[in-house]
């Protein structure tokens, strides 16, 4: 527990090796959107050896002047992002994957919603 990574305003700390623990809840669940820059859909479509416009038409929707990453339904209320590995139970473009995925679980919306961070991910410790 000694790599915990830690960010100023926020009242726990990510364990990044309990990752290896859970089943990819940050990944699954309900639907939302999986915001991606213009500047990271360039970085993600060399990642993945195709054209932005590529990218944008199989993988991404367009919401308002925005870009979100489709989601696979797998049954009611439960969705998937299309690039999470359901086999594997991990993301297929990590290296690749948009500053939304890159900063969870420090996000905004957690700090007025800190039960729900703790309920969804086993790497949240208290600090």
């Amino acid at each position: 527990m000694n790599n915990l990574i830690k960010q100023e305003g926020f009242p726990y700390a990510f364990e990044p090796s309990a990752c290896d623990t859970c089943a990819g809840n940050c990944c699954i669940g309900e639907s939302g959107y999986i915001w991606i820059s213009e500047k990271e859909i360039g970085v993600l479509a060399k990642y993945l050896n195709i054209t932005q416009e590529e990218l944008r038409l199989k993988y991404l929707n367009k919401i308002s002047y925005k870009y979100s990453i489709n989601e696979v339904k797998l049954s009611e209320d439960n969705f998937a992002c299309v690039f999470f590995n359901l086999e594997k139970r991990q993301c297929s473009i990590y290296e690749a994957r948009p500053r939304q995925c890159r900063t969870f679980p420090f996000w905004e919306y957690f700090k007025k919603n800190i039960k729900e961070v703790y309920e969804e991910c086993p790497a949240i410790k208290t600090i």
